[in-house]
């Protein structure tokens, strides 16, 4: 069970991981022992998963997101099975998510431009087995996109 304290820290080290013990001791009014304590019983308890880099994908030319809704010719355990192996290994997919409703992923995707994105579709993602529909939405701009969990 988390406490007060432990929600706090957790809010600090989601805003910036990359904080000393020593600064999150002196914002938590705790001792530096105490803080890194906490924070490896909850790397232990797994409620902190891992710590990562957020890259500015603009500036990596990575800056056209797209949002593609798939849906598959059917729904076996085996064509669901194939297609999340496979949509796995494709790098410029960010995310992949298992849906309800009129489709059934939901895939975030950064590439450079519209035509990398062509390339993408006709070359791997076309490719993969068992898909039947696809329909791509284009980021226009992004309103929200935070990583922080509120707890």
């Amino acid at each position: 069970m988390l406490d007060a304290t432990d929600k706090k820290l957790l809010v600090l080290l989601q805003s910036d991981c990359k904080q000393t013990t020593k600064e999150l001791s002196i914002k938590l009014n705790l001792s530096v022992t105490a803080v890194y304590e906490r924070i490896k019983k909850l790397e232990r308890e797994g409620i902190i998963d891992k710590y990562v880099v957020l890259i500015n994908r603009s500036k990596v030319e990575k800056g056209f997101v797209v949002f593609c809704h798939l849906k598959l010719i059917q729904h076996t355990k085996e064509f669901i099975s194939k297609f999340e192996s496979q949509v796995i290994q494709l790098p410029e997919v960010l995310e992949c998510h298992h849906v309800s409703g009129d489709y059934d992923y939901i895939l975030k995707i950064v590439v450079k431009d519209m035509e990398a994105y062509r390339e993408f579709l006709v070359t791997k993602l076309t490719t993969l087995e068992h898909i039947g529909s696809t329909h791509s939405t284009f980021m226009i701009s992004e309103v929200k996109n935070t990583t922080v969990v509120d707890i």
